[in-house]
């Protein structure tokens, strides 16, 4: 299978670090936060590299129908372990984002945090989100801006809690992926190049963006 991102996906023990430094409960807090704003919109939601499946699970216990694709099989496992764990419904699946195994309009809302700097084939991508929308669905595309500042970096990092040396490990990482994120400019002309027509690009917190796309009613 072709990768949709630019680096390995993380497997094994990264994956479980990186599970481990994203679960403190002020994050926990968070992704609690998102879900009841992602959730009373209604219908069936998609996550696209949700991770160690925080926010898919909390979807979950609101009652929303939700799927999870990531290409990490370590993060596809651990979405249906957490799902099993609290007796939910999950349908988690390994793949990719660029070529999805979901069948045309099967979802009204798609949600990607923090991986859409990381697809190899973005546009691709984004074209497999609009084929899997149904008519009027919307996809948030949620990333960090490369434009953030090594303060605001530090900012977000402290809010998270995490001890010393998971914090400075943080704030490098971030300082990193800063290099690859998209700007306005880049993910607007991305989006311009998809199927996708209505478009829409906002700031998303401290250090983030916000891409809505909306697919066309028929």
């Amino acid at each position: 299978m072709t990768k949709s991102k630019l680096s390995p996906e993380m497997e094994g023990s990264a994956a479980r670090r990186y599970a481990r430094i994203r679960g403190t409960e002020s994050q926990l807090a968070m992704w609690r936060a998102d879900a009841e704003r992602l959730a009373a919109q209604g219908g069936g939601i998609l996550e696209i590299a949700p991770g160690p499946g925080y926010l898919t699970v909390e979807l979950a216990k609101r009652g929303a129908q939700v799927s999870a694709l990531d290409i990490s099989h370590t993060f596809a496992a651990m979405v249906r372990e957490r799902a099993e764990a609290e007796s939910l419904t999950v349908d988690a699946r390994q793949g990719d984002a660029a070529a999805m195994p979901f069948a045309d309009e099967s979802f009204d809302l798609i949600i990607c945090q923090a991986a859409f700097k990381n697809f190899l084939r973005p546009v691709e991508a984004l074209d497999e989100m609009h084929r899997v929308l149904r008519p009027g669905g919307v996809a948030l595309i949620e990333d960090l801006d490369p434009r953030a500042t090594r303060a605001k970096i530090a900012a977000e990092v402290a809010g998270m809690r995490l001890d010393k040396g998971n914090a400075l490990f943080t704030r490098i990482v971030l300082g990193w992926l800063r290099r690859r994120a998209h700007t306005p400019e880049q993910l607007t002309a991305k989006a311009g190049k998809s199927r996708f027509t209505n478009i829409h690009i906002e700031r998303y917190g401290t250090i983030g963006l916000r891409l809505t796309l909306k697919k066309e009613t028929a």
